[in-house]
């Protein structure tokens, strides 16, 4: 039995005696990199927590104590110390979610796995609690990556007023979010990991907090003396303790005693203090710490011994755009390119090692991103704004205000739109259409495969006096679906005549295999059918209502978007005399599980969908 399996909440852990934490660490990793191989998840950032989620549930007292982690993918170490061991359903339907939730565990605080929030949410949990009598102190892991949002940033400003809030914050710094970490804030980081006498002052940072009084401020006092001796040399206590935060560090991010002494002094400080502790992403794991590209960031099914992927995945969506905008970028210089921290995931990395300086990773700042797009556009370029389509939320006042109010010439293009399946209900990215359908003037195109992709993209960076947007969903792209016809901007996929029909199927980008499959069981059952797909969902073209008016019958929308505010109901509010059924995605968060399994369960599928129309036809 080995030593994890002694551990069934954190009680047993801070029982544990010290000389069987290191038995334990390895313990983690092993179960970790076993148990992730086989479901795929986020092996990286866990491997490099080990110890640090260890001393933090030595030293605090959750859930009383409330640990809130940024992010929440290095969340694996965590849950295996507060009674999750049992990985092998990690991410599938049922089974452990790969970022905190509540249903799970008392010891879960935080679901939303959108970054930089972390601290926000401590802030507000510590205040709280002051309010209501409770001294206990709340404390808040936040990586370095996430320390690149402007949002983190709002909260150290709050946070930092208060001279007495009992707030803990850990700096989790591995130089990496998804890859390695840029920016101003990465560079001060980096100028302290990379002085000659860094390993010295790791050693210093050591003996001092073992040396210090044992409660409070004084202790601070005391170390007071070290900080000035090695501030010029090395201090990034500057940068917060300008603020008015004290700051405790840097800490070796895999000494236990180190990391627990650190811990045990900041929470008796009685007020916010900052721990820095570097760690290393990917520890103890050879084939996740010879990855420079991000370090086993996140990782499908692999063999456990090598890293190697157990499955070839498909052509991606991503890899489609991404060499059309490596072809588009050398045939004009105008066309620039955005990330937020993705530049690898969002398929940028070709374009950058072609033309770095036309690449700009911005870090984990979503609104800046979108306006700097803006004033790139002004002054004379094309930017595309690449990211995850669900964090393009976080930016929606830029892309409303300071592109489309200005008729900015932007592109954005939306990867893992629609369901993304198992990174839960915070990464799917089932907003965009309801969203971006409320701005004016925008164009939003949905592709249905990957020469469309490439297609929508030339067209879209025509588009000089208005925002433009292409949606397109995670994993491998559909073989080419070559229309029948095309008429007035719409192609015609498959049809029973060019006149009246029964059914009218729009299909909405990816959804278009699904709605060929409803046509042939249709038909199959003696019904006239009509598959059409615009290409373009927004602005609502004349194209299509030409269509509608042509095909006469009812009309069906399959899309893989929020039914409130998606084309279904652009659609019937154009026809409120016509039959108008959409299939779409409910407003409400979907669990965790694989993209197939949640379109089957919503009932996005061939059969669901050809039955409704059939059983409301008799």
């Amino acid at each position: 039995m080995s030593t994890l399996d002694h551990i069934g909440d954190p009680s047993d852990l801070r029982a544990l005696a010290a000389d069987r934490l290191p038995a334990l660490a390895q313990d983690i990793r092993t179960r970790l990199i076993e148990s992730v191989s086989r479901t795929g998840g986020h092996l990286g950032p866990n491997l490099g927590v080990v110890e640090l989620t260890i001393a933090l549930h030595r030293v605090f007292e959750s859930p009383r104590e409330a640990i809130v982690f940024d992010t929440g993918h290095q969340s694996y170490v965590h849950k295996m110390l507060t009674g999750r061991t049992d990985f092998s359903t990690l991410r599938q339907a049922g089974g452990l979610s790969g970022y905190p939730c509540r249903a799970e565990s008392e010891h879960d605080v935080v679901e939303n796995s959108h970054a930089s929030t972390s601290l926000s949410w401590a802030h507000g949990i510590a205040v709280a609690h002051r309010l209501r009598g409770n001294t206990t102190p709340t404390v808040a892991v936040i990586g370095d990556g996430a320390l690149t949002g402007g949002m983190a940033w709002e909260a150290l400003n709050n946070i930092a007023a208060d001279k007495t809030l009992p707030l803990v914050i850990v700096v989790n710094d591995n130089e990496r979010s998804y890859a390695p970490t840029l920016g101003g804030m990465a560079e001060h980081l980096a100028h302290l990991r990379t002085q000659r006498r860094y390993e010295q002052a790791l050693s210093w940072t050591k003996k001092s907090v073992q040396s210090a009084p044992v409660v409070g401020r004084p202790a601070f006092d005391a170390l007071r003396g070290f900080k000035k001796g090695v501030k010029d040399m090395l201090a990034p206590q500057g940068l917060f303790e300008d603020l008015g935060i004290k700051y405790l560090g840097p800490v070796d991010g895999h000494d236990l005693e180190d990391l627990e002494n650190s811990l045990r002094l900041a929470k008796r400080f009685g007020g916010p203090v900052i721990v820095h502790a570097i760690t290393q992403k990917g520890r103890g794991y050879d084939p996740a710490t010879n990855d420079e590209a991000d370090r086993f960031h996140a990782v499908g099914k692999i063999n456990p011994e090598t890293g190697l992927p157990l499955e070839i995945a498909g052509r991606a969506w991503t890899e489609e755009f991404s060499e059309e905008l490596v072809d588009l970028a050398g045939e004009r210089e105008d066309v620039v390119a955005i990330t937020a921290a993705m530049l690898i995931p969002v398929g940028l990395e070709p374009m950058q090692q072609a033309f770095p300086e036309r690449v700009f990773d911005v870090g984990i700042a979503e609104q800046h991103a979108v306006t700097m797009a803006a004033g790139m556009s002004y002054a004379g370029l094309h930017p595309v704004v690449a990211i995850y389509s669900t964090f393009l939320n976080r930016a929606f006042d830029q892309l409303l205000m300071d592109c489309a109010l200005h008729r900015q010439g932007v592109t954005f293009v939306l990867d893992r739109a629609g369901i993304t399946g198992s990174d839960g209900a915070s990464h799917n990215g089932m907003w965009d259409l309801s969203l971006v359908g409320i701005v004016p003037g925008v164009h939003l195109a949905a592709p249905r495969d990957g020469v469309r992709v490439r297609q929508a993209l030339r067209d879209a960076v025509q588009v000089d006096d208005a925002p433009t947007v292409l949606r397109f969903p995670k994993g491998s792209v559909p073989e080419p679906i070559e229309a029948v016809a095309q008429r007035d901007g719409i192609d015609v996929l498959t049809e029973d005549g060019d006149g009246a029909v029964d059914e009218l199927v729009v299909a909405v980008g990816p959804m278009a295999p699904v709605a060929l499959e409803v046509a042939e069981k249709l038909r199959a059952s003696g019904r006239s059918v009509r598959v059409v797909d615009p290409v373009w969902m927004l602005p609502f073209s004349d194209g299509l209502r030409s269509e509608i008016e042509r095909a006469g019958g009812r009309v069906s929308v399959v899309e893989d978007s929020l039914v409130v505010g998606g084309l279904g109901s652009r659609v019937g509010a154009e026809y409120p005399q016509r039959e108008v059924r959409t299939f779409g995605i409910p407003q409400r968060f979907l669990d965790h599980a694989s993209r197939g399994q949640l379109l089957a369960e919503l009932g996005l599928n061939a059969d669901t969908i050809a039955a409704a129309l059939l059983d409301s036809a008799d």
